[in-house]
């Protein structure tokens, strides 16, 4: 009996501490590829029922719609600022970032009810309608991209990049800033923020006082994604320091970070090498190093994807995890910032992507394109999302 009780509680042991090996840790296990559990989740979380997740309740509205033109609507982004919501996205010609591309915006009280859409950016230089290379791809015309929102000493700021318009990018890139000029009711450019760079999303504060923000350079496809912290002292005062690892053994696409419990960061990267999953590093020095990235267990449609922590302490992903289309759109949620436990479905039966998600007053809000055509939101309550549970692993 003895020698059975000890065998058993070796096991639960051995158990035990392989489980907590394999958890990942900013400091001790950076190299965890654990970041989706559950009973729901089978062996190989590819093969998850993405399309009968449980769905949840919210309601929907459409801020603007280019079908009909068939022009472009992508890069969505919201904000609540002076008592509205705010959203701004790329609208342009054709497909996504042609020639002539600019940035739209439009408001609502409620998140449902939206103004009608007006220009932010002016046109990009020689590239209005008139000009021949208007609707292209070339070198030859410039296009702006939006880049999100940011309250920076009280102020509304709105971050788009601008470059030529033939790749992924032209080599005038640059990241330029728009003030929300409240008396006169428009948006004023304040100039470049950092040469060279497009971000993914709005600066992020760290304990330290400073901002952060992913920066993408115009050749990052072999120099890697870096990070840029400052933005605290004087708007263009930035650092920008590498991820290591980011252009050799993944394609490391539009980045998305968060500050976990411990006030280490952590940064997921989408993979354009097509490996189907999301990849992960960590920064235990306010963003100054990173852990190598690592190909993680979430599944990933190769899309963008958008997280925030909650004010009662959890975490949301908001993404498409399907490896084989961007539909649907679904939202993960966590308690530590690391670990997923939870997946629910929130739109799809059509092509959907770009999303990004904010917390307001007890609700999620969730921009997100709709073939690339339309900007549209899901406005969720928190409550209703508290209720739903995964399904029994077998039922």
């Amino acid at each position: 009996m003895k020698v059975k009780m000890l065998i058993i509680c070796f096991l639960v042991y051995c158990c035990t501490h392989i489980q907590a090996q394999d958890y990942p840790d900013a400091v001790k296990n950076t190299q965890s590829r654990v970041m989706l559990k559950g009973d729901w989740v089978p062996k190989d979380p590819h093969q998850i029922d993405f399309a009968n997740l449980p769905k949840v309740p919210g309601q929907h509205a459409v801020i603007s719609d280019v079908n009909k033109e068939k022009g472009v609507n992508q890069h969505n982004y919201l904000v609540h600022y002076g008592g509205k919501f705010w959203a701004m996205w790329s609208d342009g010609p054709g497909i996504e970032d042609q020639v002539g591309q600019r940035v739209k915006y439009a408001t609502s009280k409620d998140g449902l009810k939206w103004t009608t859409p007006q220009f932010m950016t002016p046109e990009p230089p020689g590239s209005g309608k008139d000009s021949e290379y208007y609707g292209k791809r070339t070198d030859k015309g410039f296009r702006y991209i939006a880049r999100g929102f940011w309250i920076r000493e009280g102020e509304l700021l709105a971050l788009a990049s601008l470059d030529e318009a033939k790749g992924f990018f032209g080599k005038s890139l640059e990241l330029r800033a728009f003030r929300l000029n409240k008396k006169k009711d428009n948006w004023e450019d304040i100039g470049v923020v950092f040469d060279n760079t497009i971000n993914n999303f709005a600066p992020e504060k760290l304990p330290t006082g400073e901002w952060m923000m992913s920066r993408r350079t115009h050749d990052y496809v072999t120099t890697g994604v870096h990070f840029l912290i400052g933005g605290d002292k004087k708007l263009t005062d930035w650092t920008s320091v590498p991820v290591l690892g980011t252009s050799d053994e993944l394609s490391a696409e539009e980045p998305n970070w968060w500050l976990l419990p411990d006030k280490n960061a952590m940064a997921l990267f989408r993979d354009n090498k097509k490996s189907g999953y999301i990849f992960r590093s960590f920064s235990s020095d306010h963003g100054r190093t990173w852990s190598k990235p690592v190909k993680t267990d979430f599944p990933d449609a190769r899309s963008k994807f958008s997280g925030v922590r909650l004010k009662d302490g959890r975490y949301v992903l908001v993404s498409n995890p399907n490896p084989k289309k961007r539909d649907p759109l679904t939202i993960s949620i966590s308690q530590d910032g690391m670990v997923f436990d939870k997946m629910f479905y929130i739109v799809g039966g059509r092509h959907i992507d770009y999303p990004h998600v904010i917390e307001h007053k007890g609700y999620l809000l969730v921009a997100f394109a709709g073939g690339k055509r339309s900007v549209e939101v899901m406005k969720i309550k928190i409550s209703d999302l508290n209720k739903m549970k995964m399904p029994v692993a077998g039922n």
